[in-house]
C-alpha cells in the first residue's frame, strides 16, 4: 500500500475519487496529465492494493475509493504517534485557562 500512496499521480486520482466516487476511466483520465493507458496502470496498482474497488454499470467500469486501508494504517500508525501530542495540547489549553 505505501508504494501505491508513493505516487503523486496515484495521491491525485484518490483525491479525485475523494471529491467524486464512482468516475469512469474516462473522467479520471481528464484529471491527469497522461495517456489513458497510464491512467489504467496507475488504477490497477491502486485496485492491487486495496484502495480503489470497481463496479460495472452498463458499459462502464466506475472506480470508487475504498478508505478502510488508509484508515487502518492512521489508526496503526499515525494515531498513535499523535495522542501523546494532542494530550499535551489539551493539559496546555486547560492550565492557561485555570491560570488568572
Amino acid at each position: 500500500m505505501f508504494k501505491a500512496l508513493a505516487d503523486p499521480t496515484r495521491r491525485d486520482l484518490l483525491d479525485a475519487l475523494f471529491v467524486e466516487d464512482g468516475q469512469s476511466l474516462t473522467a479520471l483520465e481528464q484529471r491527469v496529465p497522461m495517456s489513458r493507458f497510464g491512467v489504467m496502470k496507475h488504477l490497477k496498482v491502486l485496485e492491487e492494493a486495496g484502495l480503489v474497488v470497481t463496479r460495472r454499470q452498463g458499459r462502464e467500469k466506475l472506480h470508487h475509493l475504498n478508505p478502510v486501508p488508509i484508515r487502518l494504517i492512521h489508526d496503526r500508525w499515525v494515531s498513535k504517534y499523535a495522542e501523546p501530542w494532542a494530550s499535551a495540547l489539551v493539559e496546555l489549553k486547560s492550565h492557561l485557562e485555570d491560570t488568572p
